[in-house]
């Protein structure tokens, strides 16, 4: 037997599964060994373009955007340091903007986990609310269609503007982090929708580690470029959410930059496909809802055999969620088949419609089995999943019907490891 620790939850969740497993996992990176001095380095001697403290002019209004709740970027640790720096700097206020998305705003508690409260006690913080489409500014259209460019208008406002991020592969954006703070992160509704249009999803370059040439990403870089971001500050982080790298300076570069390194620390290949994939989502905040979940999915459909199965442990602690429109979506559809071939019939784009795009893309592909505690079998049958109580035995019975020599790999840290086969 090969025991696994699978990213789960809080918690984590450790499995026996047969011997011969084939685990991938990130290349080991240890974190920083001292986070705020290496942080404060990188705001004075940034990769590319000038330090933060060339930027800032006495009285100016500052914006910094940072991840929201579903991301693991570690604003209570970088905030503080950034706060320090421009503390000398005597700049007007410093507000803080959260890129939801379209996502839902953070509640009070989570606001303190995830800023602190000596940042919560100095700064403003501004949710984004893609709904309210009064709160955005056009910055032109989208490049190649008549749809506005929306972003959030107070955040335009502030002289300057600093984007945070937390670099990862991203399963149709090619990379998180950097311009996707700006778009989708702070965008109205009507563009969220176009850059996750039905075409954009399902263009094959829409995937891990594709950044240019593809038309997420390109659509994301454009509007960004219009916002006149200041100064960017981008890291990534090990499996224990430490930073491991930091990438500061000019937006684009910056970004280039830690998506090269994410690239080499985080994508993994491997021979060929595999009968049998077990995968997770990366444990908290990760695998906090189904919809997120999803990512978990296109990385073990990456190396999966066509007409194999995927396991998922996902937590779900806060349900599909019931927010947003991935579960009435689900509920409104006969299922992946049906799904797509409306969607191909259709040219109506609707909210969170491009998570159930790439979840029936993936069940074309592939059964996909789910453990998750946090929502009940009757749930997950309505979400076109087959739920699993006991992982073990599981993965057990699906190799057994794959037959002898079935092939079983395990992705126990989720999207933060992209496997792909070459």
């Amino acid at each position: 037997m090969t025991t696994v620790a699978l990213a789960y939850g809080r918690t984590g969740l450790t499995v026996d599964l047969p011997g011969g497993a084939d685990v991938i996992e990130p290349r080991q990176q240890h974190g920083l060994a001292d986070e705020a001095a290496a942080l404060r380095r990188a705001l004075r001697e940034p990769l590319v373009g000038a330090p933060l403290g060339e930027l800032v002019r006495r009285g100016a209004s500052v914006a910094v955007v940072v991840c929201d709740v579903t991301r693991p970027f570690p604003a209570a640790r970088v905030l503080p340091v950034l706060l320090e720096e421009l503390d000398p700097l005597r700049p007007g206020a410093v507000d803080i903007f959260v890129a939801t998305g379209t996502h839902r705003q953070c509640t009070a508690a989570e606001l303190e986990r995830m800023l602190g409260p000596a940042v919560l006690a100095r700064c403003r913080v501004f949710q984004h609310d893609a709904f309210n489409l009064g709160s955005h500014r056009a910055l032109g259209t989208i490049p190649g269609t008549a749809v506005p460019a929306l972003v959030e208008a107070a955040f335009l406002d502030h002289a300057v503007r600093i984007t945070t991020g937390f670099i990862e592969p991203h399963f149709f954006a090619g990379f998180s982090g950097g311009p996707k703070m700006v778009a989708p992160g702070l965008a109205g509704l009507e563009t969220v929708l176009e850059l996750h249009s039905a075409a954009r999803i399902g263009d094959h370059r829409a995937t891990w580690g594709v950044t240019h040439g593809n038309p997420v990403h390109d659509g994301v870089r454009a509007i960004a470029g219009r916002a006149a971001i200041t100064f960017n500050l981008d890291v990534t982080l090990n499996r224990r959410h430490a930073i491991t790298n930091i990438f500061t300076g000019e937006l684009f570069e910056t970004h280039a930059a830690g998506c090269r390194y994410a690239h080499q620390t985080a994508m993994v290949r491997v021979p060929a496909p595999y009968d049998v994939v077990v995968t997770t989502n990366s444990g908290w905040p990760l695998d906090q809802n189904l919809y997120q979940s999803v990512k978990g999915l296109s990385a073990a459909a990456q190396i999966v055999r066509q007409g194999g199965t995927i396991v998922l442990a996902s937590e779900c602690a806060d349900g599909l969620p019931e927010h947003g429109g991935y579960g009435g979506l689900l509920r409104g559809a006969g299922g992946p088949a049906a799904f797509l071939h409306e969607l191909a019939r259709q040219d109506v784009a609707v909210h969170d419609q491009w998570q159930v795009q790439v979840q029936a893309q993936i069940q074309r592909k592939a059964r996909v089995l789910v453990k998750a505690d946090g929502v009940t079998p009757d749930q997950l049958r309505a979400a076109w999943f087959e739920p699993v109580d006991d992982l073990e035995a599981c993965v057990a019975q699906e190799l057994a019907a794959a037959g002898p020599g079935a092939r079983l790999a395990v992705v126990p840290d989720g999207p933060q490891t992209i496997p792909y086969v070459g």
